[in-house]
């Protein structure tokens, strides 16, 4: 087990170097001139060249990509400014540090995604379970239309309906903000209730879809029938024998799903205004604000990679055969 452990930590480090040469090369090699994009249209070639020499971008590509990739760990100097570790470069608009900014958005992606995955699981799982259950019934009709329907709205139309309904007309909710929940946990969790919704509806839907599917095809098998003539009961035989295996691709997915928000769900938190990592994404795009915009490619690669080592973990949990091949 120890073994599997440290290839996949060896594994990852490397996806994470491939990663950061990948995005390195996109932002700094492909794009516009940072230079020019820093100086502005109207900046004299001598001040183009000294900022340039500032930011390292005179020196080989190698030495260039080892200065940033150290600048993570250990921070680097930009001229007379240090950028302390974990040094992720300035904003070419606020000129504030990137790891800063990140930093102070990334509890808001964090309470969106925590709220919205719990909500996905227990109603998607939940409601595919009874669906696989009752399959056939007017419920498993009902919630697999459902399911349809809610996977066929957009995110943004929803969030929209919703701010109309409940924040306008029946004057329900607050207009969502990103309240502490230190401050006022009644008010915080109104706030974030309705982009916890919009965000997992989408994903309940998939996921009571899956489930079902899935638990229906595990009911179908040899132990799931020898279980029950051997008159055990039937929680006891959902639980072990139906459920257990059926939550193994909803691992997959809900790993690669969380790990995604985490690095920002940029059309929620556009629509409701809550300032994260995805609405901080989305600005900078349309600024062209390249550090900015490295930096959050490389926290989603990292949450997806990380997320992905601990599927994997997880995996050796749930199946048993899993726990064999990898001892």
């Amino acid at each position: 087990m120890m073994r599997y452990v440290l290839g996949r930590l060896g594994g990852v480090i490397l996806i994470l170097l491939a990663v950061c040469l990948f995005t390195y090369l996109i932002f700094f090699k492909l794009s516009p001139d940072p230079a020019v994009m820093i100086c502005g249209k109207t900046c004299t070639p001598e001040r183009i060249d000294s900022i340039r020499d500032v930011l390292g971008l005179n020196q080989p590509l190698l030495t260039q990509f080892w200065d940033f990739l150290s600048g993570i760990f250990v921070g680097r100097d930009y001229g007379s400014v240090h950028c302390s570790a974990p040094c992720l470069g300035y904003s070419f608009q606020t000129n504030e540090s990137v790891w800063s900014m990140i930093t102070a958005r990334l509890p808001v992606s964090i309470t969106v995604a925590v709220g919205a995955a719990v909500l996905w699981l227990l109603v998607g799982v939940i409601g595919g379970l009874v669906s696989a259950v009752k399959q056939g019934t007017w419920w498993d009709r009902s919630a697999m239309g459902l399911a349809l329907g809610g996977v066929s709205v957009p995110n943004y139309v929803l969030a929209l309906v919703l701010q109309y309904v409940l924040v306008v007309k029946l004057q329900l909710l607050p207009f969502p903000s990103a309240v502490p929940f230190a401050d006022d946990p009644l008010l915080w969790l109104e706030s974030y209730l309705m982009p916890w919704v919009v965000l997992a509806v989408g994903y309940a839907c998939l996921y009571a879809r899956l489930t079902r599917s899935n638990v229906i095809d595990t009911l179908a098998e040899n132990y799931y029938r020898t279980a029950r003539a051997k008159g055990l009961s039937g929680a006891l035989i959902m639980r072990r024998h139906a459920l257990r295996p059926a939550l193994t691709p909803i691992t997959t997915i809900f790993g690669m799903d969380f790990a995604g928000l985490l690095g920002g769900a940029l059309i929620t938190e556009t629509v409701f205004g809550l300032n994260g990592i995805g609405k901080m994404a989305a600005d900078s795009i349309a600024k062209n604000d390249q550090p900015v915009i490295m930096a959050v490619t490389l926290l989603a690669a990292f949450f997806v990679v990380i997320g992905n080592v601990v599927v994997d973990l997880l995996y050796t949990a749930l199946d048993p055969r899993v726990r064999v091949v990898s001892s």
